[in-house]
């Protein structure tokens, strides 16, 4: 228990944070109200900026300093990475997405995504903006990116889904690792995305892996949503907690009430991983749309962006077969409830400390 103790303390003087838990930098689902809220509460806030253009960026950490001046808080970013295909092949990809996404009813005029986004851009509006923490998913940062951004003091967060991975993201400078386990929702960081659909570890299986052969702090992440979650990931040697579903039915996090609702009851097999919202491998809730893009017709989806930017148009259209929105969800998504998010947290780790007993 004193081992605990330690490690959960160092971390958490490290960022100013009354207990270890942070909020997961969920994309398209982390509105700085959320954010404040987790702060406020003594954890650490996150923003998701992959479809956010630089401009955004600015403006949501203006909006969660204006609500919590002197909180901590992380922000995210995807590292680009080949599609694995040539031009011909993807635009093959793309047409025969395109086709398969008929079937659901048209296509708007409009909607979709004119190209990937300004990454390089991104990264400097992050490192403008000065947050506690930036943090990687999908592969690592340009040596030169990290240094700059030590020199401005920022921590750099590395997301992880394998020992190797982890152990490169440390040797490139990272000042911690969040172990993803399989039960995550939304996206998985695996580096190779080509090849995500291979690494699928357990959460408790990852974590001990990692603490025994990392000399950084490890994050756990991935199907944590009450403090039961939060003792046994720190008992097997994490220093801190992400968590991203369990916040998703919170009124701070206002996603849509079709998504919220989704989650009520859903059981750990109610959810799948697929590439048909973005063409990056996610886990969600199984829905009618997604179980087609399982079927043995059924073509790959698309390269990210670009099946991306084909479910933009689908959606724009109105077509009646598209999920309206992504469901994304992990394996505890049971758990989640829509009580505030600083009251979850609060409890979150109240009931971690009396499981642990060393608080």
């Amino acid at each position: 228990m004193d081992d605990i103790r330690r490690r959960v303390r160092m971390f958490c003087d490290a960022f100013g944070l009354a207990m270890p838990v942070l909020q997961a930098p969920m994309a398209g689902a982390c509105p700085a109200s959320l954010a404040v809220a987790v702060a406020g509460a003594g954890g650490m806030g996150a923003c998701g900026t992959v479809l956010h253009g630089p401009e955004q960026v600015g403006e949501w950490m203006e909006a969660f300093r204006a609500g919590c001046p002197s909180g901590a808080v992380q922000l995210n970013i995807w590292v680009p990475g080949s599609s694995g295909s040539g031009a011909g092949e993807r635009d093959r990809l793309v047409a025969d997405a395109a086709a398969f996404l008929g079937q659901f009813g048209a296509a708007g005029e409009s909607g979709g995504r004119g190209g990937p986004p300004p990454y390089r851009e991104q990264c400097e509006a992050m490192l403008t903006s000065r947050p506690t923490v930036i943090s990687s998913i999908m592969g690592l940062f340009e040596p030169e990116y990290v240094r700059r951004l030590h020199a401005a003091g920022i921590t750099w967060f590395a997301c992880a889904t394998t020992l190797e991975e982890a152990l490169a993201a440390e040797e490139a400078g990272a000042d911690a690792v969040v172990a993803q386990g399989m039960e995550a929702g939304g996206h998985r960081g695996s580096f190779d995305q080509e090849d995500a659909e291979r690494t699928d570890i357990g959460l408790f299986a990852l974590v001990p892996w990692f603490a025994d052969h990392l000399r950084v702090p490890v994050v756990a992440a991935g199907g944590i949503g009450d403090g039961r979650g939060v003792a046994a990931a720190l008992a097997l040697g994490a220093s801190a907690v992400q968590v991203g579903t369990a916040l998703l039915r919170t009124p701070e996090a206002a996603i849509e009430a079709e998504w919220a609702d989704a989650l009520v009851g859903l059981g750990p097999d109610a959810t799948l991983t697929t590439r048909a919202y973005s063409g990056r491998l996610a886990r969600a809730v199984t829905t009618p749309f997604l179980e087609a893009w399982q079927r043995p017709d059924a073509p790959r989806p698309a390269p990210f962006p670009d099946q991306l930017g084909l479910i933009g148009r689908w959606r724009a259209g109105g077509a009646p077969g598209v999920d309206p929105t992504g469901y994304f969800a992990g394996q505890s998504a049971a758990l989640a409830s829509p009580e505030p998010a600083g009251d979850i947290v609060t409890r979150m780790w109240r009931d971690a400390s009396a499981l642990l007993g060393c608080w």
